[in-house]
């Protein structure tokens, strides 16, 4: 018999659906009053003395062998689950301020509200066993709403998008909320806790920030699974089956967390998460299974709710009705005090978006209850701990409650809507509307005109039909009111059709599997924040969007300072190759809607707006590719590499789509088909593996190649190597301070730099050094220096710096002496009346420098025939300073016409001046140009 009830339930459900749209009514208001039906027709046949035949039926209807916790169990999880799967997460955060407070505020407004307005009440009839705490456990049971039939409505009619998110996200947050003090009350109801208020309130935010992180945790981890069952949809939709119910019975047998909180946060993860997971069809697979599952939940749970109605009004007297009337006036009055007293506050504060009045109205009168009310109130009359009393009154006012806002507001909402016109499109979207209809008709009539043609139908036919298309298209381009906006709503719709659009583009790029999983995560998040900054803040907000992928995240920042204070290369390598990886697919994105926007922006909009859009694009694009060829100078190779791979990916997907036609086609038989597939797998696996990026930052490479130490003997390369520490720098990364004590001198291996003094900045390039002047003055850095492009350089400590001057004694004039030359540039002065700052400190050092540098060379001596830093110092380093003037020629000094002139010099005169033109006959630097802290001139050939 219980399988039998159970087709008649499926089949009464499926009957409702045509009839409930024939008669206008939410499904669920008809489901209720269906089920109420059924309930009474089981009492009647089950104690009626006419027949007998039917009792076993209606024993199933009447005890229904499920109890209160299992329907939680059975069909909790999954509406929960499919409620947070569908959600747009990322336009909900936009409304998060005015969901949270209907969410969370307002059950705790309705619970006081109810119980505090029954309690007195109670009193004076004297309900002896109905205390305050029964009176605010019946408040916290009837606070949840449920958005089922509102949200049908909202569909139905063509309500606002936005209502409709603010309403689903409240019922999500809703539940939890109102369970959670549910279960505490009902603990404190039945003895099984005396918690005080403040208590009280500790254990809610316990359970509610357990279930976020319970959530969270199993959603992530669920959703590293999913690349595993790779295009296996079945599969995929079994392990998000799992998620709900693992993640409910562990919260709630196991961690003692909100259980209702728990799913909600994985389904929130997994859904935005899963997208960049899984394929878009097996996406799409998913949300269909989904969407049917939910279906079967919703009304099962609706149904068997309701059929219990009729038992749980049993006895229903005045005193109930009048505790009834109280009931629906004090949850009235405090979802009025939430939606017009608390929502205004957060608009006075800018916190999330204003809602206005006509919204906030259908909002108070869309407070529907339904199921979870109906299961929770089950759950009381089935307590054993709490008296007949109390259970009658709790279930008895719930249930005729969900009868009331089901029977009156779900039949009036539907008028009260269009009553506010809100289910009209607004001037915006209706001068869009005509526009497009226009545009759409008029193509639609010239493919019907080629179809004529090509099918061979007579004008005869065919001229009415074109004719109809035409009028048509006409009289959309009459009643065209695209000219009323402003251009500012116009570049704005532009603006959000282009994120939308690009989103589309990613999804496209992720299905043809020319973007891997990593990037698209990243691509969606980007595109719902340019679609978002561009509502709220236009083209500003647009171009701040776009932008902000462009700049050094967190991550990169962490990556490289491992690289340079522990040298782990490895997480610096990796964020630069996502950073290739994702420039390139950024640029290419780019292009692709600039296509775009001339193709279908531009007649829609108009040639004004699509020249806004098209410059926005074109400086997105171009500062995309300054990004991507600022890495290419540094790496070509790999660059090279990521846009072959980039072809490969393509032209594998356009092979397999090659085939898949040609099967479709039945050109090819389904073994050959499978075979082909089989080779293409095997090559999609190999163009997907990622190139390795070699940073370059291994010491013996950049020293040996360094011009100052290229011609020096491998030993003394080598004890240089122990001392120097490679360093990677990002473009725009200050690597000098003004003002900062000198603690390094950096040698530049690859790259360029520009030192920014106070009149004029000066470039420098490979094989130039810089910081080294404070380091033998003592004084501080006089000038910032800032990383041109990707830079590798040789970083060397000040104690080491000064030990390798005092062991390299050719090193140690070179510097001296360019040291006395900046000098002499930096005065006016007589050069006789100069007094050196440079030799007399370095003088002061060079004993103690020599003799650490001493002992630190015994200690380190390899073998016995380790030659004397004597020795060392005695080779000859003509040909590599040679080779310094040489490479400094490419970096020349230009000076910037932005730098303010005569800005106030810094006491360190050494360090701010750039370098000059070089003579034929001594190269010496000409005209006394000032040289910035740390710049090396062009160094003087040997006599």
């Amino acid at each position: 018999m219980i399988t039998g009830a159970f087709a008649l339930l499926l089949i009464t459900i499926s009957l409702l659906q045509p009839l409930a749209r024939r008669l206008g009514l939410a499904p669920s208001v008809l489901l209720a009053t269906v089920g109420t039906l059924i309930g009474i027709l089981a009492i009647y046949l089950r104690y009626s003395a006419e027949t007998d035949a039917f009792n076993s039926i209606a024993d199933v209807f009447i005890n229904p062998p499920l109890d209160s916790e299992m329907i939680l169990y059975i069909f909790l999880p999954i509406l929960l689950f499919q409620t947070a799967l569908t959600l747009d997460v990322r336009r909900i955060m936009e409304d998060i301020a005015p969901i949270l407070v209907m969410a969370v505020v307002a059950v705790f407004v309705a619970t006081a509200f109810i119980g505090f307005g029954l309690y007195p009440l109670a009193l004076l009839f004297s309900l002896h066993d109905i205390g305050l705490i029964a009176c605010l456990l019946l408040g916290a049971i009837v606070a949840t709403t449920d958005p089922v039939a509102v949200v049908a409505i909202f569909r139905d009619i063509g309500a606002p998008a936005r209502l409709a998110r603010i309403v689903e996200g409240e019922s999500l947050l809703n539940d939890a909320a109102a369970i959670v003090i549910f279960v505490i009350l009902l603990h404190m109801l039945t003895g099984q806790s005396t918690l005080q208020v403040d208590e009280a309130l500790i254990a809610f935010c316990r359970s509610f920030a357990g279930g976020i992180l319970v959530g969270a945790v199993l959603g992530r981890v669920t959703v590293s699974l999913l690349p595993l069952m790779r295009d296996l949809p079945l599969a995929q939709v079994t392990l998000s089956l799992a998620l709900p119910y693992g993640t409910y019975v562990l919260s709630d047998q196991f961690v003692d967390v909100s259980a209702v909180v728990a799913v909600v946060c994985a389904g929130t993860v997994f859904n935005f998460y899963g997208l960049a997971r899984i394929q878009p069809s097996a996406w799409q697979f998913l949300h269909a299974v989904w969407e049917q599952i939910s279906f079967w939940a919703a009304s099962l749970i609706f149904l068997l709710s309701a059929i219990l109605i009729p038992r749980f009004v049993e006895g229903f007297s005045p005193v109930d009705i009048l505790l009834l009337l109280v009931v629906i006036i004090a949850a009235l009055a405090a979802r009025a005090v939430v939606i017009f007293g608390l929502l205004p506050v957060l608009s006075v504060f800018k916190v999330g978006q204003a809602v206005n009045s006509k919204y906030k109205t259908v909002m108070l009168w869309g407070g529907m209850r339904g199921a979870v009310t109906l299961t929770l109130a089950l759950s009381v009359s089935e307590h054993a701990l709490l008296s007949s009393e109390v259970s009658g009154f709790v279930t008895k006012l719930s249930t005729g409650f969900v009868l009331f806002t089901l029977l009156v507001y779900g039949t009036s909402l539907k008028p009260l809507i269009r009553l506010l016109k809100l289910d009209q499109l607004n001037a915006r979207d209706e001068a869009l509307r005509t526009q497009y209809l226009s545009l759409s008709l008029t193509d639609i009539r010239h493919e019907l005109e080629s179809a004529a043609c090509s099918y061979h139908i007579g004008p005869d036919v065919s001229g009415p039909v074109l004719k109809d298309y035409e009028d048509r298209a006409a009289a959309a381009a009459q009643t065209n009111k695209l000219d009323e906006l402003t251009d500012w709503d116009r570049v704005r719709i532009g603006l959000i059709a282009l994120a939308d659009r690009e989103q589309q583009l990613v999804l496209e790029h992720f299905h043809e599997k020319t973007i891997s999983g990593r990037s698209v995560s990243r691509f969606l998040t980007l595109t719902g924040r340019s679609g978002d900054l561009a509502r709220s803040d236009g083209r500003s907000g647009y171009k701040r969007a776009t932008r902000q992928p462009l700049k050094f995240g967190l991550g990169f920042r962490l990556a490289q300072s491992l690289q340079r204070r522990l040298r782990i290369a490895r997480p610096l390598a990796i964020q630069l190759a996502d950073r290739f990886e994702f420039l390139l697919v950024y640029r290419i994105l780019a292009d692709e809607l600039i296509v775009f926007n001339n193709r279908r922006i531009r007649p829609l909009l108009g040639d004004r707006v699509a020249d806004i859009l098209q410059d926005t694009l074109t400086l997105r694009q171009d500062e995309t590719l300054a990004a991507i060829d600022a890495l290419r100078l540094q790496y070509p190779d790999y660059a090279d590499a990521l846009e072959g791979q980039f072809l490969r990916k393509a032209g594998v997907r356009l092979e397999e789509t090659a085939y898949d036609e040609a099967k479709a086609q039945m050109l090819i038989g389904t073994e050959l088909h499978r075979d082909l597939l089989r080779d293409v797998e095997r090559t999609r696996r190999e163009c997907h593996t990622r190139p390795k990026l070699d940073l370059g930052l291994k010491t013996r490479e950049l020293v040996s190649a360094h011009p100052l130490f290229a011609d020096l003997p491998r030993k003394q390369q080598k004890a240089i190597r122990r001392m120097m520490r490679p360093q990677f720098a990002t473009p725009g990364e200050k690597l000098i301070r003004k003002g900062d004590r000198g603690d390094a001198a950096y040698f530049i291996a690859s790259g360029a730099v520009e030192v920014q003094a106070p009149t004029h900045n000066v470039r420098l390039g490979r094989g130039d050094v810089f910081g080294e002047i404070a380091l033998m003055t003592g004084g501080r850095r006089s000038a910032d220096v800032v990383a041109l492009g990707y830079c590798q350089l040789l970083s060397l400590k000040a104690q080491d710096f000064k030990a390798l001057m005092a062991e390299h004694q050719d090193l140690r004039d070179h510097v001296v002496s360019l040291a006395q030359k900046r000098q002499l540039m930096n005065t006016d002065d007589d050069p006789e009346d100069i007094e050196d700052p440079v030799v007399p400190v370095f003088s002061e050092v060079q004993a103690d420098v020599r003799t650490a540098a001493a002992a630190e060379a015994d200690a380190v001596k390899p073998d016995a025939n380790a030659g004397t830093p004597e020795d060392e110092t005695s080779e000859p380093l003509g040909d590599a300073s040679s080779e310094t003037g040489q490479q400094a020629e490419a970096g020349q000094a230009t000076e910037d016409p932005k730098a303010e002139p005569g800005a106030p010099q810094s006491s360190d005169a050494t360090a701010a001046a750039s370098s000059s033109p070089v003579s034929s006959d001594d190269n010496t630097p000409e005209g006394g140009s000032e040289l910035p802290d740390g710049v090396m001139p062009k160094e003087p050939e040997k006599v």
